[in-house]
């Protein structure tokens, strides 16, 4: 690969519609630099998805002078600072060593040419000088733009995957994101670290931070099977495995568009764990309560839904069926087989309100108790089902359920 001139890198990156601010506000500093992704994807004329950029010095100091909100991250020296409303990443250039496999490594600073040493793939050690006198330089580590242009993925020494083991998680990711394979070392280097029992050695919620980043991919279902030929998932859990990919599809087709795809799709992934030990996994794994909650309801209780939804003969028996299931569980439901009961759900039904509440209930006499959540219940159904098609038809529904009842 011919790379382009430092006068056109720099033009490419000045035209980022987030690049442009921080360009002008670096002026002639020297020794700051893009890296890693943003670089690899200019090169490859696709949109970076991030900008991340490495200091040769104080990366919060530089932060501070740029202005702008600054929030620091950990002790290697990173941080991200917000500038007219973008934000980046600024990190010291550093070396690193492990004190044993799977730690997290000791830093010390360094110059950008040893930072590079420290990448997971040499397609990612790559960076561009963005001022000083230096502007435009592209900086990388041997080998790296002949793999680009070959499409491989390449560790930059022997002890890569058990010094950093997430970075097996990454291989799978970047592999298909970007289309490439592993070179055959990198490939044996791999399967000794996975057979060797190397995710083992980091924590929890390093591993966990890697699948969120799989499930996040533009096509999720694509990178979660990524794991599958590494046996990836498996070393996660025994039984966790996206095993039926067109069923995840279908269920994606039916999720809004608002949904959260990566829930959904993990979920997916989790049919076979049983629910106390998909709750414990994700727990270990770093997941919030929330995720945790809505993954294990859509991932153990998608058949029992499916299987009520086929048995739904109303748009009331429908709501009944799904009850306070997440949107989650009901497309992965609607694609095990109903799928037009829940396009109804999402496309129609859920959307459905009572003009009337709890007060117009009190106001006629219903006395405070049970018998108001059952008239409610009752009048929405009705509603539903097209036989309350009004304020005035609701209360009376609602009424004469809550009379029937108390």
């Amino acid at each position: 690969m011919a790379p382009p001139t430092p006068e056109q890198l720099i033009a490419r990156i000045g035209a980022l519609p987030a690049a442009a601010s921080l360009l002008h506000r670096l002026g002639d500093r020297p020794g700051i630099y893009l890296v890693g992704g943003a670089v690899r994807d200019l090169l490859l004329d696709r949109p970076p998805l991030d900008l991340d950029i490495v200091v040769e010095g104080d990366a919060l100091a530089l932060a501070r002078d740029l202005g702008g909100e600054i929030r620091a991250h950990d002790r290697f020296g990173t941080g991200t600072v917000r500038l007219d409303g973008r934000s980046y990443d600024l990190a010291t250039a550093r070396r690193e060593r492990y004190a044993h496999p799977g730690a997290l490594p000791d830093v010390e600073p360094a110059g950008i040419e040893e930072d590079l040493q420290r990448r997971d793939f040499t397609v990612n050690a790559l960076a561009v000088a963005l001022s000083g006198p230096e502007a435009g330089h592209l900086v990388t580590v041997p080998a790296a733009l002949e793999d680009l242009d070959s499409g491989r993925l390449r560790v930059l020494h022997s002890a890569s995957f058990l010094d950093d083991p997430t970075r097996l998680l990454r291989l799978a990711r970047y592999g298909e994101r970007l289309g490439f394979t592993a070179e055959p070392e990198t490939a044996q280097l791999a399967t000794s670290a996975i057979a060797r029992g190397a995710l083992d050695t980091v924590s929890g919620p390093r591993i966990g931070t890697e699948l969120r980043l799989l499930a996040g991919e533009e096509d999720p279902v694509a990178a979660l099977r990524a794991l599958a030929p590494w046996r990836l998932d498996r070393a996660i859990h025994p039984r966790l495995s996206l095993e039926d990919p067109q069923l995840a599809r279908a269920a994606l087709h039916l999720l809004p568009a608002a949904g959260r795809r990566d829930r959904l799709v993990l979920a997916a992934a989790a049919r076979g764990v049983p629910a106390r030990e998909l709750e414990a996994l994700l727990d270990a794994l770093g997941f919030t309560a929330g995720d945790r909650e809505v993954i294990v309801a859509a991932a153990t209780r998608a058949p029992a839904v499916a299987a009520a939804l086929q048995r739904a003969a109303s748009a009331s028996e429908i709501a009944a069926a799904i009850g306070a299931a997440p949107e989650e569980a009901v497309a992965l439901a609607g694609a095990l087989g109903p799928d037009a009961a829940a396009r109804e759900w999402f496309e129609r039904l859920r959307g459905v309100r009572l003009e009337i509440t709890g007060t117009d209930l009190l106001a006629a006499g219903i006395p405070s108790g049970p018998d108001i959540g059952r008239g409610l219940a009752r009048a929405l159904a009705a509603k539903l089902d097209g036989a309350a098609p009004d304020r005035a038809a609701e209360l009376e529904v609602a009424l004469a359920s809550a009379r029937r009842e108390s």
